[in-house]
C-alpha cells in the first residue's frame, strides 16, 4: 500500500489538474458563447446569398461545371485546431479527411490537400501526405473574414485554372456543446439548384449582365461557405474543448474522493499499528 505521505502528494496534485481543467472549461465555455452568436449572424447572410446564387445560376448553368480540360483533381481543405485538449475533435475530422482522400483516389481523382489548424498540419505530416498549402496559428480567431477570403481566393484560382476539377471543405458541424458532426461539403462545381428552388427563384434585374455578374456572385458564395464552415469549426472546437474539460473536471473529483478514501485508510491503519505497538509495550513492561 502507498505510504500516507505520497497518498497526500497525490490528491495535491489532483487538486492541482482539476483546478487547471475547470479554468479551461470556463473559457472555452465563455469562448463557444461568442463562436455561437458569431455562426448564428453569420447564418442569414449565408442563406440570403445562397439565394441570390440560385437564382442567378440557374440561368447560367454553364457557369457550373468545371473548365473543359480541367484536370482531374480534388482541392481539399480541412479546418482542424490549432490546440489540442478537445477530446475526440480533430481525431473525427482527420478520420474523415482520410476517407475522403481514399474514395476521391478510387474514383481516379488526385488529392491536393489545404490543411487549416496545427493538429491537421501535423498528422498528415506524420502520414507522409503531403500538403499544397497550410495555415497555423489561427488563435485567438480561427473564423475570420481574412482567412475565408485567402482560402476562398486559392479554391476558385485553382478552378478556374483547370488544376483541379472539384474542390471541398471538411469541417465539424456544430450541433450542440457535446455534440459536433465531421461533414464534407462539396463546394465546386457548384450544385445545380433544385427543379423546385430553381421555379421559384427571383427573377432579379441584372446590371450589365449576368455574365459579368456570376464572378463576382461565384466568388462571394465560396467566401461565404468557407468563412461558414470555420465558425462552425470555431464552435465545435469550443463545444469540443468545454465538454473534455468538464469531464476532465470530474474524473478528477472522482479520483481526490478516491484518494481520500485511501488516505483515511492508511492513516486508520497507522494509527490501529501504533496503539498495538503502545499495548505490547505495555505488555511487556507489565509482565
Amino acid at each position: 500500500m502507498a505510504t500516507l505521505k505520497a497518498i497526500r502528494r497525490r490528491i495535491a496534485s489532483v487538486k492541482t489538474t482539476q483546478q487547471t481543467t475547470r479554468a479551461m472549461k470556463l473559457v472555452a465555455a465563455s469562448r463557444l458563447r461568442r463562436a455561437q452568436e458569431a455562426l448564428h449572424n453569420a447564418r442569414p447572410y449565408h442563406e440570403a446569398l445562397k439565394r441570390v446564387a440560385d437564382s442567378l445560376l440557374a440561368s447560367a448553368p454553364e457557369a457550373l461545371g468545371a473548365p473543359e480540360g480541367a484536370r482531374r483533381a480534388l482541392m481539399l481543405v480541412v479546418v482542424a485546431s490549432d490546440r489540442g485538449l478537445c477530446g475526440g475533435y480533430n481525431a473525427n475530422l482527420l478520420r474523415l479527411a482520410e476517407e475522403t482522400m481514399r474514395q476521391a483516389r478510387t474514383d481516379g481523382l488526385e488529392v491536393k490537400l489545404f490543411a487549416i489548424g496545427r493538429k491537421g498540419t501535423e498528422h498528415f505530416r506524420r502520414a507522409g501526405t503531403p500538403l499544397d498549402g497550410e495555415r497555423i496559428n489561427n488563435a485567438p480567431r480561427l473564423a475570420t473574414v481574412g482567412l475565408a477570403r485567402d482560402v476562398a481566393a486559392l479554391m476558385l484560382r485553382e478552378f478556374r485554372a483547370g488544376a483541379v476539377c472539384a474542390a471541398g471543405v471538411i469541417y465539424a458541424s456544430f450541433r450542440s456543446a457535446i455534440s459536433q458532426r465531421p461533414t464534407y461539403e462539396k463546394l465546386l462545381p457548384v450544385a445545380p439548384p433544385a427543379a423546385d428552388a430553381a421555379a421559384g427563384a427571383t427573377d432579379y434585374l441584372i446590371e450589365p449582365s449576368a455574365a459579368e455578374l456570376i464572378p463576382t456572385v461565384m466568388r462571394g458564395y465560396v467566401e461565404a461557405a468557407i468563412f461558414r464552415a470555420l465558425l462552425e469549426g470555431e464552435a465545435s472546437e469550443h463545444g469540443a474543448r468545454m465538454t473534455a474539460m468538464d469531464s476532465a473536471t470530474n474524473n478528477a473529483a472522482d479520483m481526490i474522493a478516491r484518494l481520500t478514501l485511501a488516505m483515511n485508510r492508511a492513516r486508520q491503519a497507522q494509527i490501529t499499528r501504533e496503539l498495538m505497538d503502545i499495548v505490547g509495550g505495555a505488555e511487556a513492561l507489565r509482565g
